[in-house]
């Protein structure tokens, strides 16, 4: 009995030591793996890395993070026989990074990963990689915002339709969705970077903190505006008159009582300005019957436009800014209004409206242009002597800049527009003999009514 009793002892005490040891192994392999990776050392970090999934695959998200570093760098400089298994490796790591630790692991943006590995290294069909992607949009689309990989989800749906595997219309549906989203990702960004611009232009020094943000912002700007150059060239002639013209006659029958086909056939022949055509004021008339909005107040602004009645087209955009509640649509109403204001000289009405357009969308760069040209416009109105009136081209500049730090499309122009507004303001001599000091400010009169620093130069 005594014998029977110490087996089982023994027994118990070798199953404890030996989960133990594996409880130490897991975490010395994640150790030497780790190590290993940190210095890009990949080839000795592997062994460990399987290891640690055969073994202990839930006992720390590092496995993922470090294993998908690994197998992007495979994938990327392995013999080309060898890319496509990195790749599969790569893809492996991303689902088992999904099961293992799920409420760590952003959704969309896993799956949209894993979309981009199947496309870079022709893994499945065209349809089973789109796929991909409609699940990351489907299943979690507020974390699918990484600029590539919004890029190549549409660039699929495009090689699709030209294959003749998808419709014109699939591509402009998918067209709207990924543009929508890489807007909203500037706004975001912009409004990040907003405050801390004017800081640095009121002379305020940022924080680390602050610094790391801006600049973050920046960089994320200036990929999406190159992400939506992109698409934009994806679409290409596809969206030209010629051929929405044709699509929406040949299904308007059909769809006339589908608000949301007419909507966004409406806000795409508005977008290409294909307004001259009996279609556009068809899908107007249908859309304001079936459903009166911000949308089908801004295509009856743009009607009335045409035919010269601006009066009733303010009244109509107007109208359509107070009811939208979409603000990358509020933005170019309230764009359209300043437009229209400041063509006819009202320039403190149309800068209102630009700001306006900003405060909705802070990205807007091109508004912060036309204030820029305004002002520039109206040096000889303001100021009180030769020198302070063309210290509003400090002023213009200061705007010009802001345009392309917001923008990052626009930002040749931008700098362009700035140059030359300081190669016309006062210069070094000038502020020596007027008496002022750098960093003294000045108030600038007349409609515009801010005030500018004088410039270190």
């Amino acid at each position: 009995m005594k014998t029977k009793f110490f087996i089982l002892l023994s027994g118990i005490f070798l199953t404890t030591g030996a989960i133990h040891a594996q409880q130490v192994d897991c975490n010395t392999e994640l150790a030497l793996f780790t190590q290993s990776a940190k210095i890009k050392d990949y080839d000795a970090a592997k062994p460990h890395y399987e290891k640690l999934i055969k073994n202990c695959e839930a006992s720390n998200l590092a496995i993922y993070q470090y294993g998908e570093r690994m197998f992007k760098h495979y994938a990327k400089n392995a013999p080309e026989a060898k890319k496509k298994a990195a790749a599969e490796a790569l893809i492996e790591n991303y689902k088992k990074r999904l099961k293992c630790f799920p409420g760590k692991t952003e959704v969309g943006e896993t799956y949209a990963k894993i979309g981009e590995a199947m496309y870079d290294n022709n893994i499945g069909t065209k349809e089973e990689q789109l796929a991909m992607f409609d699940k990351a949009w489907n299943e979690d689309k507020e974390s699918f915002d990484a600029p590539r990989s919004l890029y190549v989800y549409f660039n699929i749906m495009v090689e699709l339709q030209d294959e003749g595997k998808k419709e014109l219309q699939d591509v402009f549906n998918l067209y709207d969705n990924v543009i929508k989203q890489v807007e909203e990702q500037e706004v975001y960004r912009a409004s990040q970077a907003e405050p801390l611009l004017k800081k640095q232009e009121e002379g305020e020094k940022l924080n680390s903190d602050d610094t790391r943000t801006l600049n973050n912002s920046e960089i994320y700007l200036s990929n999406f505006s190159k992400i939506k150059a992109g698409i934009n060239g994806l679409l290409g002639e596809r969206a030209d008159c010629e051929n929405l013209i044709p699509l929406y006659n040949k299904d308007f029958d059909a769809k006339k009582t589908d608000v949301e086909w007419l909507k966004r056939a409406a806000k795409r022949l508005s977008a290409k300005d294909c307004t001259d055509d009996p279609i556009f004021f068809k899908l107007v008339e249908a859309l304001h019957t079936s459903d009166p909005s911000a949308k089908s107040a801004l295509y009856l602004g743009q009607l009335a436009d045409k035919d010269g009645k601006s009066a009733k087209a303010l009244e109509y955009y107007n109208q359509s800014a107070e009811l939208e509640d979409n603000n990358l649509d509020k933005a170019r109403v309230y764009m359209k209004i300043a437009g229209n204001y400041k063509s006819k000289g009202s320039l403190s009405t149309a800068r209102n409206y630009y700001k306006k357009a900003l405060n909705a969308q802070p990205s807007l760069g091109v508004a912060y242009l036309q204030i820029a040209s305004m002002y520039a416009s109206s040096v000889n109105s303001c100021g009180d002597s030769s020198f302070n009136k063309r210290a509003v081209y400090w002023l213009a500049a200061d705007y010009a800049d802001r345009a392309g730090r917001v923008d990052p499309s626009i930002k040749s122009t931008a700098s362009k527009s700035a140059s030359s507004y300081r190669g016309l303001a006062p210069q070094k001599s000038d502020i020596f003999q007027e008496g002022v000091k750098e960093g003294s400010t000045i108030k600038i009169g007349c409609w515009i009514g801010e005030n500018v620093r004088v410039p270190a130069i």
